[in-house]
């Protein structure tokens, strides 16, 4: 600790030190387009302090975290992602609805020097994901070093409206992180351990960051890529913006608000006017994150149990950055760009949500624990294992979520799969905020609350590859806040096998079958089809609605005659 604040008086950035604010040119992470993506994950260095190199975790050719990825719906990319880190990683796909063995989870490992090739149709909506490593349990490590990027669809119906979309001029990706150092000789080096707040704010990796902004409406896509805190996010001039996306696609119309709360893996995008602004003068974005404004201190029974509420400046829970109002990033006003964007749609698209109605199960996740002895929180009394699956629902379920947090803290919410429709909170700091109306994967969990959402878990069913669903603070994940599920296609019409041949030299036998996209089948074999007489021959997972599969094996293709069948197997964790 000694050296964290010898460190931070060197510099003079502490809240309360620097008597005149020296601003950073805000990093904007380049882009990769198209339907082939390549990133290497690698370990470089970044000088976030002038004359001090800080080992950090970079994609591709940055210093720090990774480019945008720009992807269109309806589109199948094709990902080729090597890793050039000396450790395992993996890379998960937030807010994708994918088959569970291209999500990238704890499961999906790509071992240090060994390439990774995920291909999957792009099913979501035009909104803000983002990309992360998801492995068990070194997330907050990997994350702490800068792994991570931001993706971006486009669709036609976000392509119709009169939106700011000049990335890097009037659209403008910003992820919002915090960091502790320490020295180590003329080294700045990131503390990952026993650490849950950073002491200095970082916006897309940059320090004390400044952005010059055109004179006219601009968006900001605001991501939420903390370890703990949480952001409720406004503007130095209390002046009202306007929400116009959450995690998973667009509002219906454009929400007015003045704050904004962003729990960690949230991403919310926003309208900002700029144009009554006056050319070289600036405001400042904010974090509001005083006791009151996160629903923590204050209120009986929930003193300081907000993400970053903790009294302390130093130690595990503590932070430099802790219960304070600061700036966040300098927006400086310039010139208006030649076909700018100055006036606000009315309507943005018209989102149809399941309702209690639809609803044909109802399901209660308790997030428990956090108090003393070990303070460990849990899902349910259960703590994550990678052989034990948590949740088993049917292909097409729309179901209701009850999550309920009556643990020791506040929590950020995560599913996997499916983007969600949240209908309801109860808590002592109040219900929805009406910016939450619209698709999401994230949701802030308060201490002593209930959480209600409804979802649809379709497309893509497995008994081999689960979904996850966790805390998205990366150490509570890492300890075990986490769970599983499977979404299962019990269905008999998908198993029956459409077309048999034989082909080549060897005669190899060519099956194909209906499948459902995602499903893992196996397949077997029998010489006389007595009901003790089928064994496996192996697995395919379908990628379209129809699978594939050829027997080479000469001793089976030897043989008068055989028998083969399609089944979806049972679980085996």
């Amino acid at each position: 600790m000694k050296n964290i604040i010898k460190l931070s008086a060197l510099l003079g950035l502490t809240i309360a030190s620097a008597p005149a604010q020296t601003y950073n040119a805000l990093w904007i992470p380049p882009t990769l387009t198209g339907t082939n993506f390549n990133l290497s994950l690698h370990q470089t260095n970044k000088q976030f302090f002038p004359g001090l190199n800080t080992p950090t975790f970079a994609y591709n050719s940055g210093n720090v975290w990774g480019p945008t990825l720009i992807m269109n719906k309806g589109d199948t990319v094709q990902i080729y992602l090597t890793n050039n880190l000396n450790q395992t990683t993996t890379t998960h796909w937030h807010g994708f609805h994918i088959p569970g063995i291209m999500d990238g989870g704890p499961h999906e490992v790509i071992p240090a020097g060994t390439t990774w090739t995920p291909t999957f149709t792009i099913l979501n909506g035009a909104s803000t994901y983002w990309y992360h490593p998801h492995l068990h349990p070194a997330t907050q490590n990997q994350l702490s070093y800068g792994a991570g990027g931001m993706i971006i669809v486009q669709d036609a119906q976000e392509a119709s409206l009169p939106l700011p979309r000049t990335y890097g001029v009037d659209d403008i990706p910003l992820a919002l992180t915090s960091r502790r150092f320490t020295t180590n000789g003329s080294n700045a080096i990131v503390v990952t351990n026993n650490c849950a707040y950073g002491d200095y704010q970082l916006v897309n990796g940059t320090i004390n960051a400044q952005i010059t902004l055109p004179q006219q409406y601009v968006r900001l896509r605001l991501l939420n890529a903390e370890i703990e805190r949480a952001y409720n996010l406004g503007f130095s001039d209390n002046r009202t913006f306007y929400v116009i996306a959450t995690d998973g696609g667009l509002a219906n119309a454009p929400i007015p608000v003045t704050r904004v709360s962003l729990a960690v893996g949230e991403r919310v995008q926003v309208l900002v006017n700029l144009g009554t602004t006056a050319v070289g003068s600036s405001i400042n974005l904010m974090a509001y994150n005083t006791a009151a404004s996160l629903g923590g201190a204050g209120r009986t029974g929930l003193q300081f149990a907000y993400p970053g509420g903790e009294p302390s400046s130093s130690g595990q829970f503590g932070s430099l950055l802790n219960n304070q109002n600061y700036n966040i990033l300098n927006l400086k006003v310039g010139s208006a760009t030649t076909n700018p964007i100055t006036s606000l749609p009315t309507t943005l698209t018209n989102n149809t949500y399941w309702t209690s109605n639809d609803v044909s199960n109802t399901r209660v996740i308790n997030i428990t624990g956090g108090n003393p002895p070990n303070g460990v929180f849990t899902f349910d009394n259960v703590a994550f294992s990678m052989n034990v699956i948590n949740q088993t629902l049917n292909l097409n379920a729309i179901e209701k979520w009850v999550v309920i947090n009556n643990s020791a803290f506040s929590h950020s919410f995560h599913i996997h799969d499916i983007q969600f429709n949240l209908v309801s909170r109860t808590s002592p700091a109040g219900g929805l905020n009406a910016y939450e109306q619209g698709w999401k994967d994230t949701l802030y969990t308060q201490q002593n609350s209930t959480n209600v959402f409804i979802a649809k878990f379709d497309t893509f069913a497995s008994y081999y590859n689960p979904f996850m669903y966790h805390c998205h603070f990366s150490d509570h994940e890492d300890q075990g806040t986490m769970g599983q599920f499977l979404v299962v296609n019990n269905s008999v019409e998908d198993l029956a096998i459409a077309s048999f041949t034989r082909h080549g030299p060897n005669g190899d036998i060519a099956l194909q079958f209906k499948a459902t996209p995602g499903t893992t089948y196996k397949l077997q074999y029998s010489k006389n089809m007595d009901s003790s007489s089928w064994s496996d021959i192996g697995t395919v997972t379908s990628n379209g609605i129809s699978a594939n599969f050829t027997d080479t094996d000469p001793t089976r293709l030897a043989q008068p005659r055989g028998f083969y069948r399609v089944t979806i197997p049972v679980n085996s964790y």
